[in-house]
Parts: structure tokens; sequence; C-alpha cells
């Protein structure tokens, strides 16, 4: 029973996150978007006090039960390993575990969140592990899949599906997202969770907790008959049988051994491993079945969360081609992430918010202080004013929630004039597109000579009250850079 509820709720969660960054509509972060929000190293950057302190009573009464139901990347490697087991039964073996090594990476992480130096953090936090890989491998198959059927949907003029664009976000992220695969399979193949007991920062922390908790597997030394059918079946590699010991600072509670225990020697229950004299048998089961049924209504209530509405952002826009980045002094990084230190300091490159963005604004940087967190481009798109997909989903705080109006007054950066570029102001054309469809009226043509109104006419922008939106320089019809351009600001204001 204990494994089928274990299997139940990891695919609960393992479905829904795998969807949520699978999903470019944003329509199911409506229903699934609490997921992100009770992941352990994320909740802890957003200071999410009531999941931090849930998550640890949840370890204190249950065990490690976080990394074999909630954590993502917990459930894939269980995936891999039902998948070598099915290559090959009882692969396992009892080994020692990796305290050194666990202690270095575990302290690595917590210096680089400490100074800043989050690349470590973004590499081994295994949330982030996992949206990179959906986002980069996932993600682009089920737009295609998608495209497939509007096409179908089309034929039939049927507008239930639309045609969205595939494209590559990030070269060196899709190379991590890759590696980080095989490195994860390789070991989960063979050596079932070695990621999540000796790499993984967050299983380190809750190991400290779960060696306390209430509930644990324990081994009836009368009925053992140490045929190690456990230990063969264990994939944290944590049950010494010969000498009837269990790590339970690796022990994530997946059930496996009570399941190929044929003594029935093993039992998941409470400091009282056997029923007292005079119990029958049937007491002692019915308060195994009252454990059990504790467990699960007390993992299923994790599950409830408010919904939020979400907002639709219109397009239409006609697609430019062969746009360039223009080298920026500071980078743009969006609206809610208040200043390029707090975005640094708290995103885990999870790419949640690169994956949700509507309009091909977000993508993962390549400067390898930021590596993996969002940059904006305008390449593709602009940041419109009334689209908050980035700060709604952001599970670690590093984007903070905004609506409509406080976005439309936060200032991310602000326009440059490329005179020497501009169609207009070499007297090429008549252009103005860039004052035309600025959302915030903060751009307006004015002559190049004050004296002669007949003179070409230039860009002039109002720093003041320019947001950074990116829209002039999407729409700039220069190329291969825009004759305008926006750069960005290290800390954020409010106009």
């Amino acid at each position: 029973m204990l494994r089928k509820i274990r299997i139940t709720l990891a695919a609960v969660f393992f479905i829904g996150l795998t969807l949520l960054f699978l999903d470019f509509t944003g329509t199911l972060h409506h229903w699934l978007g609490w997921l992100s929000k009770v992941q352990a190293l994320e909740a802890i950057l957003a200071f999410n006090a009531v999941v931090i302190v849930g998550l640890v009573v949840l370890t204190l009464i249950f065990g490690r039960i976080y990394c074999s139901v909630i954590c993502p990347l917990g459930v894939l490697q269980d995936i891999f390993g039902w998948l070598g087991k099915k290559a090959k039964k009882n692969r396992y073996t009892y080994s020692k575990a990796h305290n050194g090594l666990r202690v270095f990476l575990f302290t690595l992480t917590l210096i680089s969140i400490v100074l800043g130096m989050g690349t470590i953090v973004r590499l081994l936090a295994p949330y982030s592990a996992f949206g990179r890989i959906a986002t980069n491998l996932l993600q682009p198959v089920y737009m295609a899949g998608n495209n497939v059927l509007a096409a179908i949907a089309e034929h039939y003029d049927s507008y239930a599906f639309y045609h969205t664009d595939v494209w590559l976000r990030s070269v060196s992220s899709l190379v991590i997202a890759v590696v980080t695969l095989v490195v994860l399979a390789v070991l989960a193949w063979r050596n079932g969770r070695t990621w999540c007991n000796t790499i993984c920062p967050v299983g380190t922390l809750l190991s400290v907790f779960a060696r306390f908790s209430l509930l644990k597997i324990r081994i009836d030394t009368d009925k053992c008959k140490n045929c190690s059918l456990c230990a063969k079946n264990c994939k944290a590699a944590c049950i010494d049988f010969k000498n009837h010991k269990i790590d339970y600072t690796r022990c994530v509670v997946c059930g496996d051994c009570i399941e190929n225990c044929h003594s029935a020697a093993l039992k998941y229950c409470g400091p009282v491993s056997s029923p007292k004299a005079g119990t029958s048998k049937a007491s002692s089961e019915t308060a195994g079945a009252s454990r059990r049924s504790f467990l699960l209504a007390t993992a299923l209530a994790t599950t409830a969360a408010l919904a939020q509405e979400e907002k639709k952002v219109d397009g239409g826009l006609a697609e430019l081609l062969d746009k360039k980045a223009p080298e920026r002094q500071t980078p743009l990084v969006p609206p809610g992430a208040q200043s390029l230190k707090n975005l640094q300091t708290r995103c885990t490159g999870c790419q949640l918010c690169i994956s949700e963005c509507p309009n091909g604004v977000l993508r993962p940087s390549t400067d390898l202080m930021r590596l993996m967190q969002p940059v904006m481009e305008f390449d593709r798109g602009y940041c419109r004013p009334e689209c908050t997909r980035c700060s709604e989903v952001c599970p670690a705080g590093a984007i903070k929630p905004l609506d409509e109006v406080e976005k439309s007054s936060i200032q991310i950066g602000h326009a440059v004039v490329s005179p020497d570029h501009c169609i207009s102001a070499l007297g090429q054309d008549e252009c103005g597109n860039c004052a035309r469809h600025c959302p915030v009226g903060a751009i307006e043509m004015v002559p190049t000579d004050p004296d002669d109104d007949l003179s070409p006419s230039v860009p002039a922008v109002n720093e003041s009250i320019c947001i950074g939106c990116g829209a002039c320089e999407h729409l700039c019809p220069v190329r291969p850079l825009s004759a305008i351009y926006v750069e960005g600001h290290e800390v954020h204001h409010n106009i």
C-alpha cells in the first residue's frame, strides 16, 4: 500500500510539473502553478515560511518523502531506475554514504547563495535541473505536436489549436540540459539515487531532519532471514541487511524494500516496530492500515492551493526576421526582479518564466555569473505592459508578483537612439515607427535642425517616462541592428 500511495502521488506531481513547463498558453498555471511553489530550494529563496515549515514537518513525520513524491528530478531518477530494474532485477547493493562529498557540495551551495555566485546553485538545484530538461528538450516536441494538430484542425476549418513558433532559446542551456539528463540517467540506471543522496543540496538538507522522523521503515530482526532482497531493491543503497540497519538520511521511503521482503520483516511504522503482548494480529493490521490512511490523507492535504486568474495577451504583430540584439552595457531583466542583484541571488534558473513568456522576450543568459537566468531580448517581441506572466509563475521570489498598473510604472531601462542608423534621421524615408508604437508615449519625432521644420526627423526619448519595454527596438525596421535600442538599469525604478 505504501508503494502504491507513493507512486500515485509522485505521478500527480511529476505529470503536473511537466505540463506546467510544457504549456506555452499559460492556461494550466491557473490549476498547477502551486506545484512550483512547494519546491524546497525555491521556497527557501522566496522566504515562503508556510512551505518551508510544512516541508520540515512533513519530513519529521514521514521521512524524505519529498524526494520520492514532490521533487520532479527525484521522480525522474525513479523512472530511469525502474527501466534499469526491467533490464536486471535485484541490481542494487548496500554502500556507505559519501558524507564528505555531501557536506562539501552542500557547503559549496550555501556559500554560493550567500556570495551571490548562483551558477553553482543553478547547476545542482533539482527543480531547476528538471525545468531545463523540460523546457529545452520536451517543450519543443510538445509545441511541434501542437502545430501538427493545428494544421489538421485548420484543414477542417477548426481553430481549436493555433500555430506557435518552435525556436531555440539558448544553445548553452540546451547543452547543459542534455548533459544533466545523460548524467542523471546513467547514475540512476546503475546506482539508483546517487544524485539525490550525494550531489543534491536539497536531499542533504532534508536528510538532517529525516534522521529524526517519526515514521520509518524498520527491520524486525525476529522475522528477517538475511535474504538481502531488501538491499538489492533499495535504490538509495541505504539498507545494511547484515547488521539490520537502515541509513535514514538516505532513505526516501519508496516502499520497494517492503514489497520485495518475503518474510514481512519490514514495516513502515513508529518507534514501536512490533505489537505489544496480548495485541491481536488483526489489531496490528488495523493500526498499520490507519497509519497508511493517515499518510495518504496528509500527503493529499498538501496539494490544496488557491489558483490565480490568467490574463490573455493579444498578438497579431508581423514577424520580423534577422533582427540582432545589441551589446547592452547592462542586461535587461524582467519587471518584478527589482534589480540585477536580487535576480542573481534568488533565481535558480528553472526557466519556468522563459517557457511561459508569451511574447518570446525571455531567454537564458549565457553570461557565466548569470548563467541560465532570464534576460530580455526584443528580436521576437517586446515586453507588453499588460503581461505579468513571469511574475506570476516565479517560485523563488526572483521576480516579484505584479499587477498591470504596477508593471506599467516600473522602469527596467530606457531607450537609446542611434541617429547614424535611423532612416528618418538620415533622410532616407519618413518612419516614426518607434514613436507611433511606444505604449507610454515616451518617444516623439523632432527635427534634426530645430530652426528648420522640414529637416529630417529623429526620435527623441523622454527617459523620465520610458519603461524599457522594448516596443521601439522590436518594431524598428532597420536591420540587423535597430536604430533604437534599450539599455538596462541595474536597479529598477518606479516612475
